[in-house]
């Protein structure tokens, strides 16, 4: 049987907001290079999980070991932005490579290059000159995972992509993450889809802030 290697480990993590905890000692493991989901009821911890795995937010007790070099990578829901911001697609995924050059640096050949690739691979080139605000919620969502695929991160964090969006959107999201695995780029995702769950090649499961179960090839429900 064929090791898998570890991405990131967390012991007995426990984390909140404003010093209430949300997770609760949660020791679990990520492979490096496949699609992780975590799955469980709205209020189970799913996001909180994510922000640790960020790094945006501090466990309060326990530790988070990770092997994954560079900056995590995170893709909020795509009704986490504010759709009358005055951007294209193509500036809002060019804004992915502020984390290498800053905010305030031309972007080389290269760069644009990466921008145009990153635009292609999720099927919205043809909207780059469209703003945000005239797309489809589908179309966000796919312009927001470009923008994460552009800061070129081996961990990609997604906090549920495919929720409310039709089934081509789900679609066209869910082949480019199975894409990105195969490429070695770690996914974790939460989700509340059972069958993207299925799908996925690693599952945490959580319930009130708690793991209730970790194994590959997960069937949970994420109900």
């Amino acid at each position: 049987m064929q090791h898998t290697a570890t991405a990131v480990r967390l012991h007995a993590v426990s984390a909140g907001y404003a010093g209430t905890p949300v997770l609760h000692e949660v020791t679990a493991t990520i492979p490096r290079g496949q699609v992780t989901a975590v799955v469980g009821p709205n209020g189970s911890g799913k996001s909180t999980l994510l922000g640790i795995l960020a790094g945006i937010l501090e466990p309060l007790s326990g530790a988070v070991h990770t092997t994954v070099p560079g900056r995590p990578a995170l893709v909020v829901q795509h009704t986490a932005v504010p759709t009358t911001l005055p951007l294209t697609v193509r500036e809002t995924v060019a804004m992915g490579r502020w984390s290498v050059r800053g905010p305030w640096r031309r972007l080389t050949r290269a760069d644009r290059d990466l921008v145009a690739g990153c635009m292609d691979r999720v099927g919205v080139t043809d909207l780059a000159a469209r703003r945000l605000d005239t797309l489809s919620g589908g179309q966000r969502q796919r312009a927001l995972l470009a923008q994460a695929l552009a800061q070129e991160s081996r961990l990609l964090l997604l906090d549920e992509p495919a929720s409310g969006l039709d089934s081509d959107a789900q679609e066209t999201i869910s082949r480019c993450l199975t894409e990105l695995a195969a490429d070695g780029v770690t996914v974790v995702q939460a989700t509340h889809d059972p069958e993207e769950a299925r799908r996925a090649d690693h599952c945490l499961a959580l319930r009130d802030g708690r793991l209730i179960l970790e194994r590959p090839g997960a069937t949970t429900t994420a109900t």
